[in-house]
């Protein structure tokens, strides 16, 4: 895995890409020339939510394309993981682009020589985690963070950090979404394994912690009073508490953010690498930072403003909890299996 060593330390590179405020070369100008000329079919497998595919992505991308046809495929990482599974077996991939939440994938399919190295004009400008031959870029930016209900809690009694879900006064008021479902809870679960331990998953099962299948049933759940706090995606709240004035608030736990640099990906069996890439350019450009913006997450390019609500990565990231996302892609299965038995059963 020669090629990902750098990811190890991915967290850290990214904290330092973000502080300085290193966005390449501000003044050069977006690669979105030819967009407009590409054509053909072209296949997006994505856990980016459907009504973002519908309201942003499906608009920009239909404008930035006027002659090309390019559909979706949406569910969770880990049924998107599944589908591709399965096709790879078959031998009949179906997808011509990857934008699933899970960093630690695209080392499996970069080790298998599924990706197609491809180095973006625009990639000079992506301050977040890249490969350097191309084979894949951080093209949105998601936070696990904590949340909670400001007309069921005062600032000062919702909980500060992970750790202190761990406290008595919290029994069965909890919750996280199942890291067999979501990409980006298997992040933060291994990333907080790796910091305090299997031990503090037993401490959080004493404490009735809830698992549900998705970010969405917890947000919802917080908003009856049924959790008091809960381990959540922050766009998931921003856009709450923005487009609804829901009273949902983010925590940014004193004991790290976990920060995930969700990537872009052409598939070495695309049958429209032209497009494929044309695509590729218009999701690293500003234009289509500025998108991914809309969606609530966090521009990978140093050059975008963060979403309504939020503050820019650089007050938190040097703080983030560090992920091993080596480790995450090898031992997959091992991990979840472990956080099944001491939380699930």
């Amino acid at each position: 895995m020669k090629k990902a060593k750098w990811l190890v330390a991915a967290a850290t590179v990214l904290a330092m890409a973000v502080a300085v405020g290193c966005g390449g070369d501000k003044k050069a100008a977006d690669t979105t020339k030819t967009v407009s000329k590409a054509k053909g079919e072209v296949m997006v497998y994505t856990s980016i939510y459907p009504d973002i595919i519908d309201n942003i992505c499906k608009p920009n991308i239909s404008k930035a394309f006027p002659e090309m046809k390019v559909s979706w495929f949406q569910g969770g990482t880990e049924k998107v993981v599944t589908k591709i599974t399965g096709e790879i077996k078959a031998d009949k991939v179906g997808a011509d682009l990857l934008m699933v939440a899970d960093p630690s994938y695209y080392l499996k399919l970069q080790d298998e020589k599924r990706l197609m190295n491809y180095v973006s004009p625009n990639l000079k400008d992506v301050v977040s985690a890249k490969d350097k031959d191309g084979a894949w870029a951080a093209v949105r930016i998601s936070n696990m963070i904590i949340a909670y209900n400001t007309d069921k809690l005062k600032a000062e009694e919702a909980p500060k950090s992970w750790q202190d879900l761990t406290d008595p006064k919290w029994k069965g008021k909890i919750a996280m979404p199942s890291p067999l479902l979501s990409g980006t809870a298997y992040v933060a679960v291994g990333a907080l394994a790796d910091k305090y331990g299997w031990e503090y998953f037993d401490k959080l099962k004493a404490n009735g912690i809830r698992v549900e299948q998705g970010n969405s049933a917890i947000q919802n759940k917080l908003l009856t009073g049924e959790y008091a706090a809960a381990m959540i995606l922050e766009e998931n709240i921003l856009k709450l508490a923005a487009t609804k004035k829901e009273p949902l608030k983010v925590i940014y736990p004193s004991d790290g953010v976990i920060v995930i640099p969700s990537p872009i990906a052409i598939m070495s069996t695309t049958k429209n690498a032209d497009g494929s890439k044309a695509v590729m350019d218009w999701w690293l450009s500003k234009e289509g930072q500025q998108a991914v913006v809309k969606g609530w997450m966090h521009s990978v390019r140093g050059d975008v403003e963060p979403p309504t609500g939020a503050p820019a990565l650089k007050t938190f990231i040097e703080k983030s909890v560090k992920v091993d996302w080596k480790k995450l892609a090898n031992e997959n299965a091992k991990i979840k299996e472990e956080f099944r038995v001491r939380v699930m059963e």
